[in-house]
């Protein structure tokens, strides 16, 4: 591209390029979607290789793919602002094309899906192009201990592209964080059982929603837990997180978990990007516990995110308490659902991949252990050591557990007791309760350390509270502007 006009377009304008300014550009005709896809590529080829290390494989056909939606455009006009836009998913989400689908998993390093997701099918429905695969903390960080965020044995480790790498990159769904960061495409899709959308997000430094359980379906997407599991967008900004969000958001009748979203299954998240959302809004802060997480250049980004919050209109609700803040949460529910629900994943793919349970993934990794084993594999071990029968006793006392001190002792009963709209954590701290409890979070940028790190703040509220969860952080989103891109 040296010297060409796809070069000048590539260093003037594509970095940090939104939905909008791209639409904007196909619709004038000074760009293609060929185009587009030749300077992400093209930023990939320059920037991700041997150094972010965030995108798995790209997607063979994206060329073509963009050029057939060019002319579509042509003819018929666009089908929404996602027409030709290249999109990134996480390697656990099935792709029925080129592509495989491992969570990074060198026991599925060879697997290729049958059929799209449903996620997929909305994303090229939508007229998106789907770029490439991203990197992502093996089986979704639920394979061991001490494993490093953003690290796989099919992928190596993703790094963090603000500081050369020096900060964690943020995990499970850590190539997605890095690669929109380092913007080798426009957005991305992650998938969160715990965190894993806002700790990547937040590490580096965009806007992540991990929707209510129910809202995305979840068919085709390597599980961990069905009452936890989700997918969701990750953006650099809170418009075009409601752009994706707008695609992602659909009924699904072979994910019945998809029929309690009727309130928005055709709401159009646009209509919450009002930048005076903050007025009047009453956020708690939930200091005790998440705070001390913090390193002391965090907490400075925090507090001055706190006063902002003021500036902008919030009623801020100091030092509020979570009554299950402390509660010792188990894993049984976790690990229950996991052996259960892959054992379920693995038997439907296609014959010649040999592993069909989680006791031959298991095996697999004991039989190439140089590989596959570079920190072990406790947490499957220990899944594949329960019943994964989900009527043991064990098992519905733990989902119980959770779902209790997650809603009535949780998030529900705090909202109730100081009339919130919504809970403040910093970045990702607090996202075991929501998780627990299926309920909604949006984190967005919230300003650097002085050594450069990335810091977000993150709302919480009740289930199907995405519109007012967009409207807070895209108040906060534009009152502030902290977004910058790294410097690669």
């Amino acid at each position: 591209m040296e010297n060409s006009r796809l070069k000048k377009l590539h260093d003037e304008w594509l970095v940090e390029a939104t939905i909008d300014e791209i639409q904007e550009k196909l619709a004038n005709g000074e760009i293609s979607s060929k185009d587009l896809v030749l300077m992400y590529l093209y930023r990939i080829g320059q920037y991700d290789k041997d150094k972010i290390n965030s995108i798995l494989e790209v997607n063979p056909e994206a060329l073509h793919i963009a050029a057939a939606l060019d002319a579509e455009r042509k003819t018929k006009g666009p089908r929404g602002p996602l027409h030709g836009i290249p999109v990134l998913v996480k390697d656990n989400i099935d792709t029925a094309d080129h592509m495989h689908t491992s969570a990074g998993s060198l026991a599925l390093e060879n697997s290729y899906a049958l059929e799209d997701s449903h996620v997929a099918s909305l994303l090229r429905e939508a007229g998106a192009i789907i770029l490439g695969k991203t990197n992502m903390t093996e089986w979704a960080n639920f394979m061991t201990e001490g494993m490093p965020s953003g690290y796989s044995s099919r992928g190596g480790q993703v790094l963090n592209p603000y500081g050369q790498g020096k900060f964690d990159v943020g995990g499970s769904s850590a190539g997605s964080g890095a690669s929109i960061a380092a913007n080798l495409a426009t957005v991305a899709v992650g998938t969160e059982t715990s965190g894993s959308i806002l700790s990547p997000a937040s590490q580096n430094s965009l806007v992540g929603i991990k929707p209510t359980v129910g809202l995305v379906s979840r068919r085709g997407i390597i599980p961990i837990a069905h009452s936890q599991d989700t997918a969701g967008p990750m953006t650099r900004t809170v418009k075009d997180a409601a752009y994706l969000l707008n695609v992602l958001t659909a009924h699904d009748d072979r994910d019945p978990i998809t029929l309690t979203n009727a309130k928005l299954v055709n709401v159009d998240f646009t209509q919450f990007l009002n930048p005076e959302g903050l007025k009047g809004a009453r956020v708690g802060i939930a200091r005790e516990t998440y705070f001390d997480y913090l390193k002391d250049g965090q907490k400075v980004v925090l507090e001055q995110a706190i006063e902002k919050l003021k500036e902008l209109g919030a009623d801020v609700i100091e030092n509020i308490v979570i009554p299950s803040t402390k509660y010792e949460w188990s894993y049984d529910v976790l690990g229950y659902e996991f052996k259960s629900d892959l054992n379920a994943y693995l038997k439907g793919l296609p014959s010649y991949v040999r592993v069909r349970t989680l006791k031959d993934v298991i095996d697999f990794n004991n039989q190439n252990s140089e590989r596959t084993l570079k920190y072990g594999q406790k947490i499957l071990e220990e899944a594949e050591a329960t019943s994964g029968t989900l009527t043991e006793e064990k098992y519905l006392q733990a989902l119980e557990q959770d779902i209790y001190h997650s809603t009535e002792q949780g998030i529900d009963f705090v909202l109730a007791e100081h009339q919130l709209d919504a809970i403040l954590f910093p970045n990702n701290f607090g996202a075991g309760i929501p998780a627990k409890a299926g309920y909604p979070s949006i984190t967005v940028p919230a300003g650097y350390t002085e050594e450069g790190e990335p810091v977000g703040i993150t709302f919480t509220s009740h289930a199907f509270s995405e519109g007012k969860l967009i409207e807070l952080g895209y108040a906060f989103e534009q009152g502030t502007n902290h977004r910058k891109p790294p410097e690669l």
